[in-house]
């Protein structure tokens, strides 16, 4: 066991006189307290010395994951193979319906075509709605505004002519809603192009939410004076115009309204019911329609009023890329007639 003299030097690193030690003398310190060191074994004659044998060589599988990776590829491959054969086929068979049914059911632009079509139909909407789109690219804002009303203007046409009573177009811009005037002479102008200047030829008023409505002069009176004799009256076309405004935020200015008038009791929130929001809204906006005819490629309603289609008839034309078709109306109005309205029993 080392003495006081050994720990006190080993711990301050000085001798006794407070001279610093060398390396040596620490080393001379601990050599009486350090274990003896091991011996060398003698190697006998007989024995010879070990060798290190060899690391073995370690495999590494390649050949597996590569034909895994081979399968998965061709599986892959094979997979989008058959489904593109299937999309392809799937397009060009409703191409081809398409084009039939366009060329059996062409109107002409006459009424009493399309009154024929529509005569062996069981019903006709009261309420038709239709989703109409901007088209984006493909020339300046102008033309495509033009192309949107002309659209506008035909299902207008062939709605009056199918004695639809009221039609509601939803444009999600609300690109339609900038002038009501101008829009009414072109439907008047293509309801022209149909009729000529027969006496049977329909009015048309448009109204948009949140604008002032545009209608035209009264219908003449039922008695004629000069024979009195009844005179048939004209029938008539309320178009309302619908854009993305129209829809959730108006869900939202009604339940902050709502919320607001509770808050000041001015109204109980036990009187708050799905009627009375149904109710508000349809006063606001519209009511449900019976059908909706979506024109694209896809069911996309793009922003469309939810709250009015809960019992609604959606109808569009799977991979459909001519746009608005007269086909398409009809065919959506064969739907219509052929469905069953359950309302929950």
């Amino acid at each position: 066991m080392p003495g006081l003299r050994q720990t006190t030097a080993f711990r301050t690193d000085r001798d006794e006189q407070g001279r610093p030690l060398t390396a040596f003398e620490r080393e001379k310190l601990l050599q009486p307290y350090l274990p003896p060191r091991p011996q060398p074994k003698k190697q006998s004659r007989t024995e010879y010395p070990v060798t290190a044998k060899p690391a073995r060589f370690v495999h590494q599988p390649r050949l597996r994951p590569a034909l895994r990776t081979l399968l998965h590829y061709a599986l892959f491959t094979l997979i989008h193979a058959i489904f593109s054969i299937y999309i392809r086929c799937r397009q060009t068979y409703h191409v081809i319906i398409g084009r039939i049914l366009a060329v059996i059911y062409y109107h002409h632009r006459t009424p009493e075509y399309i009154q024929r079509d529509v005569k062996q139909l069981d019903k006709v909407p009261g309420h038709l709605s239709v989703i109409l789109e901007l088209e984006n690219g493909g020339g300046g804002r102008n033309d495509r505004l033009e192309t949107l009303v002309a659209e506008a203007c035909e299902v207008a046409a062939w709605s009056a002519c199918a004695g639809v009573p009221m039609l509601s177009i939803y444009e999600k811009t609300g690109a339609l809603k900038s002038s009501l005037p101008y829009l009414h002479r072109r439907i008047s102008k293509a309801l022209t192009s149909y009729y000529g200047s027969s006496s049977s030829k329909p009015t048309i008023s448009l109204r948009a939410p949140h604008h002032p409505s545009y209608s035209p002069p009264h219908s003449p009176d039922l008695h004629d004076s000069s024979n009195g004799s009844v005179v048939r009256p004209q029938p008539h076309l309320a178009i309302l115009l619908l854009s993305s405004s129209d829809s959730r935020q108006t869900l939202v200015d009604l339940t902050r309204t709502l919320a607001t008038m509770a808050q000041d009791n001015k109204l109980s929130p036990r009187d708050i019911s799905t009627e009375l929001i149904d109710a508000e809204i349809t006063e606001s906006v519209m009511g449900e329609p019976d059908l909706l005819i979506i024109f694209g490629d896809r069911i996309l309603l793009d922003g469309y009023p939810p709250w009015q289609i809960r019992l609604t008839e959606i109808y569009g034309v799977r991979d459909h890329g001519g746009g608005v078709g007269y086909s398409v109306f009809l065919r959506g109005l064969m739907r219509y007639a052929g469905a069953e309205m359950r309302f929950g029993r």
